[in-house]
């Protein structure tokens, strides 16, 4: 992996960092970069994203999109995987605090329409406050009482219900809509990744999970957006789906990231899905089952 390497070194050069070069820095593109350090030895260069995640908690436990942006808080849950991941005891405090916030915060649930496909009454996590509850964002804490294993907890229990609900009838899931007014929506490559890395050795005698596993891999081609890519491969690799052409999507999606906007986001990303079963989420706790 000839990308890899100036990859690692720029990340490690600046690893707190932002979606794009020269931005103000971010908590989600700056614990991935922490994350992909770490499981390509280089745990020490990852030192001033802990700093950074330190100044950026609030009070509440919750820690926000940027140091200065306290809301909204769904990166809190990244903040935990982060915190877990490299000092857990030394952290246990932040760690504390960040969980209480989590436990406690909702998304708004809507009662049950014949216009919407989905159960909306599960309780999960929304993007911003006084929302509804979608995917992505519930399936990052998950991710965060995988870590702390924490499974059994009874958000964590609902949150696995939520996103198994979301997956559409023939595979793969968006933003958390299923069937609106009548019409199924389409899946997206980077939700179903990510919803599979948080149900990772979770079973649905529906089928649904099944499903979306297979629609996912044979989703991916050479054109395949880089954070796509990344979460895809994760979630395939969490339930043991191998992708033999790997190596050649990330070199590919990294060399689209040079060319076009040369996001450290995006290049953290690969970097972290590069490292395969050495990715910190991939290492997780064990499921639930």
């Amino acid at each position: 992996m000839s990308w890899l390497q100036p990859i690692l070194d720029q990340l490690a050069k600046s690893p707190v960092c932002g979606y794009l070069p020269n931005q103000t820095a971010a908590t989600e593109p700056s614990v991935i970069a922490a994350l992909a350090l770490s499981a390509h030895g280089m745990p020490d260069a990852a030192a001033p994203v802990l700093a950074y995640l330190a100044a950026a908690q609030q009070t509440d436990g919750s820690v926000g999109v940027r140091e200065k942006e306290a809301t909204p808080g769904w990166p809190t849950s990244l903040a935990v995987i982060a915190w877990q991941h490299f000092a857990a005891e030394k952290h246990k405090s932040r760690i504390d605090k960040a969980l209480n916030w989590i436990n406690t915060h909702h998304g708004e649930t809507i009662p049950r329409s014949p216009e919407m496909g989905h159960n909306t009454m599960l309780d999960g996590w929304p993007w911003a406050d006084g929302t509804h509850s979608w995917l992505e964002p519930t399936a990052f804490h998950l991710l965060a009482y995988r870590a702390v294993n924490q499974l059994q907890h009874p958000r964590a229990v609902e949150a696995i219900k939520l996103l198994i609900d979301r997956q559409l009838p023939t595979g793969g899931c968006n933003y958390g809509n299923t069937i609106v007014l009548g019409q199924a929506l389409r899946p997206h490559v980077q939700p179903t990744g990510i919803a599979m890395l948080a149900l990772a050795g979770e079973t649905d005698p529906s089928g649904r999970l099944e499903k979306s596993l297979t629609w996912l891999k044979w989703s991916l081609s050479m054109r395949s957006t880089a954070t796509s890519l990344a979460w895809a491969l994760h979630g395939l690799r969490a339930h043991n789906r191998e992708v033999p052409q790997a190596d050649e999507l990330l070199a590919a999606a990294a060399k689209r990231v040079t060319d076009h906007d040369q996001s450290p986001h995006k290049f953290a990303l690969l970097a972290l899905a590069a490292a395969g079963d050495k990715s910190p989420f991939i290492a997780q706790q064990p499921p639930s089952n």
